[in-house]
């Protein structure tokens, strides 16, 4: 028999199991573009949950367990796999609604009562991930004639463990890259927490970080491999003078180094340098050969940070922090106000656009910090009108965005965008005068419409779409696949946005991130205008989004 002290014990466990491995899962991300890491998002969404399960006394009801459990694992998911595996536990507080304690049988209805649940919520569900992991643990409770729950909870480890292993063979990008599921790793980490109060009564405890780092990918940084030698952190700046050649620095940086970035600040009259070498003596040699260095910072990233503060904070805590400092404050709908909006967006000018365009409200988010369900809420009822429409431009974000929909006290309309022109279309084609249904069809139609560039960097050595990543390369992705790499940011904007125009483009957008130059940016102006159509209106806005250095926009 499972009372609610030893299920509550059992939650926090799980919750636990999966901090303490959050780096482990996030490095079986396959994609080498920095993205918003589905262990630090999977730890997050259940580690909602534990702090308020750590409050609640040795009195409780399974029920009430359950209760704490998914309300806020549900407010706090963050990510598709943050909210597939807050469903889960969806189901277990509905299935153990009235329960004071749980029998193994009732596990098990609860168990398949959340994989139902997570597999509703995803349109079109993907064999060889989460889903897969927990319907087959699931299938094997079920089969499982024994009335002992260390027993059962053992053959549902077993069962996940086993599921997660084959995901390489039923998902051919996984084998390529010799790796299993994230997301099926991460809920094995959960149920094998788990595991350790049903058996043994003990609860794995969370092993606090000896450091955080600071990745200029957003994320934490990932411990270093003990055969990468770039363990020095190095940064400077130089006064230009007319002889600078911004590309030399960036050559010679690649070429002794890692995760170069080199950015001119032209107004000013200095370049910004980055690199993560083993000899930063070198770099800095070829900096006073480009000009008079003016600021030097080297890390040596092998030392342990006592600091955080003095390396600035994740893009994701930072996202957090900024919604919070936005204060979305509930209001009451008012009868009088039909539409509203609200866009998840990162970087000043992509923000400003859509607020020009008519956003409410904006949650900070993206690729690489995934907002919340609650973030997302927050904002939605923040907004007085009858029906907000929330563009959550970025496909990881979505189910988040849906579930905040379920949650809130007025009508949302989740816009289902997955990148940042396509929410700017969708907003283009808004018709006030149209009902609720005629505006989400023809946002929707013309979202999907947009045609996607994105110039980005990898993170991670990768086999995609037939191309041989290494970390560091520049990605051309046009529409979501990888089209080509490239060794120069500038000539692979150019060269997509070219290939991406058609005779009948009309409109072509570029967005331009924090680690470009105005010069550079309009560079990529005149070049994409040299083979834009002739009646074309091509635009270059400072987006100064992160992780992308240009994002396009055609239509």
């Amino acid at each position: 028999m499972v009372t609610g002290k030893i299920l509550r014990d059992a939650v926090i466990s799980g919750a636990n199991c999966i901090i303490n491995n959050k780096s482990r899962v996030d490095e079986l991300n396959v994609f080498p573009v920095p993205d918003g890491d589905t262990g630090t998002n999977m730890s997050m969404t259940i580690g909602a949950a534990k702090k308020e399960l750590e409050n609640l006394g040795d009195d409780c009801t399974v029920a009430q367990v359950t209760q704490i459990t998914a309300n806020n694992m549900l407010r706090g998911a963050r990510g598709n796999s943050g909210v597939i595996s807050s469903l889960l536990f969806r189901g277990f507080s509905k299935a153990l609604k009235d329960k004071t304690d749980a029998t193994a049988r009732d596990l098990v209805t609860a168990l398949r009562k959340g994989v139902d649940a997570a597999y509703k919520a995803v349109m079109k569900p993907t064999e060889g991930t989460i889903l897969t992991v927990a319907r087959l643990a699931a299938e094997k409770a079920e089969t499982t004639d024994t009335d002992d729950v260390a027993e059962l909870w053992s053959a549902v480890v077993d069962a996940a463990q086993a599921a997660l292993d084959d995901t390489p063979n039923q998902l051919e990008v996984l084998k390529k890259a010799g790796v299993v599921d994230a997301g099926g790793q991460g809920i094995v980490y959960i149920f094998t927490g788990m595991l350790s109060v049903f058996k043994d009564g003990v609860i794995v405890e969370e092993v606090k970080a000896e450091k955080e780092e600071f990745s200029r990918t957003g994320v934490y940084s990932k411990d270093l491999d003990k055969h990468d030698e770039n363990i020095y952190k190095t940064e400077f700046v130089i006064k230009s003078t007319k002889d600078t050649s911004v590309e030399k620095i960036r050559a010679y940086l690649e070429s002794i180094g890692v995760d170069v970035i080199v950015a001119e600040d032209e107004s000013e009259g200095i370049v910004k340098c980055y690199v993560r070498t083993a000899n930063p003596g070198k770099a800095l040699t070829e900096g006073i050969k480009q000009g008079m260095l003016a600021s030097i910072k080297i890390t040596n990233t092998l030392v342990k940070v006592e600091e955080l503060a003095k390396y600035g904070k994740s893009l994701e805590r930072e996202a957090r922090e900024k919604n919070s400092e936005k204060e979305f404050k509930y209001v009451a709908v008012d009868e009088n106000i039909d539409y509203g909006f609200v866009a998840v967006a990162s970087g000043a000018g992509i923000e400003q656009t859509f607020t020009e365009l008519g956003a409410d409200a904006i949650v900070t988010g993206g690729q690489t910090n995934n907002p919340s369900t609650e973030d997302i809420l927050m904002a939605a009822q923040s907004v007085p009108a009858k029906t907000v429409f929330v563009l959550p431009n970025n496909k990881n974000i979505i189910m988040a965005a849906e579930q905040a929909a379920k949650l809130a006290d007025r009508k949302i309309v989740v816009i289902p965008t997955r990148t940042i022109p396509q929410g700017i279309t969708a907003m283009l084609n808004f018709d006030p005068a149209r009902s609720v249904k005629d505006n989400s069809v023809t946002m929707d139609m013309a979202a999907q419409a947009v045609q996607t560039g994105s110039v980005t960097y990898a993170v991670r050595n990768a086999d995609v779409d037939s191309h041989k990543v290494k970390r560091g390369d520049i990605m051309a992705f046009e529409n979501s696949k990888l089209s080509f790499l490239e060794k120069n940011a500038e000539k692979a904007a150019i060269k997509l946005a070219k290939q991406m125009m058609g005779r009948d483009s009309s409109f072509i957008t570029v967005f331009y991130g924090e680690d470009v130059s105005e010069q550079n940016a309009n560079e990529v102006l005149e070049g994409v205008r040299k083979h834009a159509p002739k009646d074309a209106e091509v635009s270059l806005i400072n987006g100064g989004q992160p992780v992308y250095f240009y994002l396009i926009s055609v239509e």
